[in-house]
């Protein structure tokens, strides 16, 4: 029982959160508009920033674990590869970039760190961050760029306009920006550091009322089997895979449930 209500704790929150979000649009506090412009912020401003302060804050000579971060790359690899050829049991093509997108992407950065700070109380993700969330990211301007229904032909400026992408994703710059602020130990004044604490959290609490507030029943409804089907691969079918091989190279705590 004490492990159920521990689970209870450190679940219930999230979930009550995008609830309220929902809530909130259902009795108009929240209107379509305002939802968009808040998940902007979050992707362009918030989450950023807070990836920026979990790495930064992070002394990468006592987190660094290659195994690890090799683990969480390949494990990420494979998982896109996967769903990828799943996806092809898709008649319609149109619809593979999302399902794709869906069976293999988890919010590491939102979700992720809510889950382990509720848990362990600090983040830990740090490798995880640096190894599955630039791959998470740049496979998802990759796939969407291929599978869309426009789709031009791959050329140059396709190609360019693709990479373009990717550089100016606002995560990755925020990862990059963290792991070099890192590595070359800049100091932090206390102005600074506060600054970035109260706009880095923002991102999980704004982040899950605009996932609550932005899901629309009778759009889910209508492509129900692909999204069941890609709930399924990414919460049951992907975790029956690597969790096992996870446990056998000897990941615990908070490296098992990153």
């Amino acid at each position: 029982m004490s492990n159920l209500i521990f689970s209870l704790n450190a679940t219930m929150p999230i979930f009550l959160t995008m609830i309220l979000g929902l809530f909130f649009r259902k009795v108009g506090i929240l209107d379509e508009s305002f939802t968009s412009k808040m998940n902007k912020f979050v992707f362009k401003i918030a989450l950023p920033v807070l990836l920026f302060q979990d790495l930064s804050d992070s002394d990468f000579s006592a987190v660094w674990d290659i195994k690890f971060v090799l683990f969480c790359f390949f494990a990420t690899l494979l998982s896109i590869l996967a769903v990828w050829g799943l996806s092809h049991l898709l008649k319609e093509r149109s619809a593979r970039g999302e399902f794709i997108q869906a069976a293999y992407r988890s919010s590491a950065a939102i979700l992720g760190i809510a889950f382990i700070q509720n848990i362990y109380g600090n983040s830990g993700m740090a490798p995880l961050m640096i190894s599955s969330v630039p791959l998470y990211n740049i496979m998802a301007v990759v796939v969407l760029a291929v599978f869309r229904p426009e789709r031009e032909e791959i050329t140059a400026d396709f190609v360019k306009k693709t990479a373009k992408n990717i550089v100016t994703n606002p995560i990755i710059l925020g990862i990059a920006a963290g792991l070099l602020w890192s590595v070359l130990r800049i100091p932090k004044p206390v102005i600074l550091q506060k600054t970035v604490q109260n706009i880095a959290v923002l991102a999980t609490p704004l982040g899950l009322i605009a996932m609550g507030a932005s899901f629309e029943a009778k759009s889910a409804a209508k492509n129900i089997r692909p999204s069941i089907a890609a709930a399924a691969i990414k919460l049951v079918g992907l975790a029956a895979v690597f969790l096992p091989i996870a446990v056998i190279l000897g990941f615990r705590q908070e490296k098992l449930v990153a």
